[in-house]
């Protein structure tokens, strides 16, 4: 079995680069499409997104979806890395 992915690391990502941006979740919203209340229930823990939600947050943050669901394994070696 897999180890479980690591969702709060994922969480924290998404805090770090709205913060980073300095937007807020209207913002946010309006450069992804996706509703006020998804990216609160997102950065709450409340909600695990789908692809395409994590596809919107990738291009609105313009950055690869890589970086953004990367952080899913933080807490284990990512399947493919050396070592594992």
């Amino acid at each position: 079995m897999p180890p479980d992915p690591d969702r709060d690391a994922l969480r924290v990502t998404l805090v770090r680069l709205r913060n980073a941006r300095e937007w807020t979740f209207d913002e946010l919203a309006g450069r992804s499409g996706l509703a006020r209340r998804t990216l609160i229930d997102l950065e709450h823990g409340r909600a695990a997104g789908t692809v395409t939600t994590w596809h919107a947050l990738a291009h609105a943050f313009d950055v690869p979806i890589e970086q953004l669901l990367g952080s899913l394994c933080d807490d284990h070696t990512p399947p493919g890395s050396k070592g594992a």
